[in-house]
């Protein structure tokens, strides 16, 4: 850790090997003191006798540019911030001063080192959770409580978990970020959290009461049994491009950022700047980010948004270093590690190319499963997807994550609603997004009250969600899926921190809610669904009972799966997928 509370004081660490000064600033309030760094090899060090735990401190950087000492300076090692970060335009202003616009670092002592065993295994239910929209309209929640990590830990939040048989909640980027800079000016916020700053620092608005706080809601999941993954951002920092603000590694090393030989910023992320994992000591900042999460909230897991970025040096290697010191690593190497395998930069897309221990998000069953619904796919590519991507992970055994809807893109009572995206709301001339998705309305755009249309709609939806959980090995909802969340067709809705994405729990559909309960129930009945091994005993049938042959497959509209402990049948002309338990004889 940058600030080490020992020996009646604390001292302070910050690595900035081109700096020609750094400053420690120490705050009472809104008054600055600052005290002189001596160099220490690449870092730079101070003791400061006579304070403790709670001391607000920043960093000032002097040198040549891009070094500008008027920038007041996060440590990237953080734990805990005063406040959450605001978009400023002086924080990218050359020589303006930014003390009174960045939040302050708060030394913290660390609490007791948790050694507890993952609770996750692969094949469970994985719940992705937006922590804010979670529960903003909760009403059972208390007010003061809504809209945090602790809500997570209330009893009624617990209940539903277990109703629709919830192994791990994933949650949505919980540490401290910033709003890009358009948003402002069109009176938005950021509502996902993908625009980090530093690693470890949780944001205030989200997690107030610190480290403590996640650790408390993480225990009392893991009492109920359910695991909690943490869904991280290392390929970007919210510093942007060479117009983004300076708050942190911009302001203090720079070679953070990947640049091309011309010395402009790469952009694999489409964010403005890329993490360089060619460099050690950016690999060492997410090691010691994950061990910090691991050791001081006993989280079960992590999810890499971008992770394609994480083995680019600056091409994609399977053998990348990050992958090898995260598997020697002995607080890490039993952790769940999910990649989101592509990244916006040449040959970023990398499904089934990480390591052998990796979970990788399966973009190709959402699509498989999409287009089978919509009436346009094929019976054996859905086939292939419901046995665990053979294709894509090998013969022996599925790493995906499979899933039919997440937080990027049309939630699932949309996707079966809307044809086209409706994201003007977010101020960009409905041009963000993804324009190409999968997706159908059953002949009426958006809202309708015509009976058969939403009777279809009904059934497309349970028929995706059924598909979904009779899938071989680990499965993702999206919070509110269930009880058919509706972001009113809206697919990038990043932008939309209020009733666009705030879960609507008065108004849920409680019919599809207990279905899903029923589907998690089956499923849990059937070991051979959760097991990420695949089986070579499979037998393949025709709807009429008849074994399907290879020509058989063309044009056809399912199809029955017998194994020795269950049969799935999935039918589209009546929109419905079946999962039974019991034994068949052959």
């Amino acid at each position: 850790m940058t600030a080490t509370i020992e020996a009646g004081g604390v001292t302070f660490t910050v690595r900035a090997p081109a700096a020609a000064a750094l400053w420690l600033c120490l705050f009472d309030g809104e008054e600055e003191h600052r005290i002189a760094m001596a160099r220490d090899g690449e870092g730079w060090r101070v003791h400061v006798a006579g304070i403790g735990e709670g001391t607000r401190y920043g960093l000032r950087a002097e040198g040549e540019p891009p070094f500008d000492l008027a920038k007041l300076l996060v440590d990237p090692h953080a734990i805990e911030l005063d406040r959450p970060f605001a978009y400023d335009p002086r924080l990218a202003e050359r020589g303006a001063d930014t003390a009174a616009l960045v939040p302050r670092a708060i030394v913290r002592a660390p609490l007791r080192t948790l050694d507890l065993p993952p609770l996750l295994r692969a094949g469970g239910l994985i719940y992705e959770i937006n922590v804010r929209g979670f529960t903003m309209l909760h009403p059972d929640v208390p007010a003061a409580q809504r809209g945090t990590v602790a809500a997570l830990a209330h009893p009624a939040v617990i209940a539903h978990l277990r109703k629709i048989g919830v192994d791990a909640v994933e949650l949505m980027p919980i540490t401290a970020w910033i709003d890009e800079r358009h948003l402002p000016s069109l009176g938005l916020r950021n509502a996902w959290g993908y625009n980090p700053v530093v690693p470890m620092a949780l944001d205030p608005r989200l997690v107030p009461g610190g480290v403590r706080e996640l650790r408390e809601t993480v225990a009392a999941l893991r009492a109920a049994g359910i695991g909690t993954i943490l869904d991280l951002v290392f390929n970007h920092t919210g510093e942007s491009d060479e117009l983004g603000p300076t708050l942190s590694l911009r302001g203090l090393d720079d070679t953070a950022y990947a640049r091309a030989p011309d010395g402009t910023l790469i952009n694999d992320t489409g964010t403005g700047n890329t993490l360089d994992f060619a460099r050690g000591w950016v690999r060492a900042l997410v090691r010691d980010s994950l061990r910090h999460f691991v050791a001081q909230a006993g989280v079960d897991g992590f999810r890499f948004d971008l992770a394609t970025v994480m083995a680019r040096g600056p091409g994609f290697a399977a053998d990348a270093p990050i992958f090898a010191e995260i598997a020697a690593d002995p607080l890490l190497r039993d952790r769940v590690m999910i990649a989101e395998p592509w990244d916006t930069g040449p040959g970023g897309y990398r499904l089934g190319a990480f390591p052998p221990g990796w979970w990788e998000w399966n973009d190709r069953y959402r699509d498989d499963v999409r287009r089978f619904w919509r009436g346009d796919g094929g019976a054996g590519a859905l086939a292939t997807r419901l046995s665990g991507s053979s294709d894509v992970f090998g013969a022996e055994r599925t790493r995906g994550v499979s899933f039919v809807a997440a937080h990027d893109g049309f939630a699932l009572a949309d996707l079966v609603s809307h044809a086209d995206r409706h994201n003007h709301a977010n101020g960009e001339d409905n041009r963000d997004g993804h324009g190409g998705e999968i997706a159908w309305n059953n002949g009426v755009e958006g809202e309708s009250d015509d009976p058969a249309v939403l009777a279809r709609r009904r059934a497309d939806a349970r028929a995706l969600l059924a598909t979904l959980f009779a899938t071989r090995g680990t499965i993702m909802l999206t919070a509110g899926d269930e009880f058919r969340r509706s972001q009113r067709g809206n697919n990038n809705a990043y932008a939309q921190d209020n009733a666009t994405t705030w879960l609507d729990w008065t108004g849920r559909d409680v019919a599809l809610e207990d279905f899903v309960a029923e589907l998690a129930a089956a499923r849990g009945a059937v070991p051979a669904l959760r097991d990420p091994a695949l089986r070579h005993d499979a037998r393949w049938y025709r709807l009429d009972g008849t074994p399907m042959r290879g020509a058989d497959w063309d044009g056809a509209d399912g199809f029955e799966l017998r194994l020795p402990e269950l049969t799935v049948r999935v039918d589209r002309p009546e929109r419905r997928v079946e999962l039974r338990a019991a034994p068949l004889r052959r």
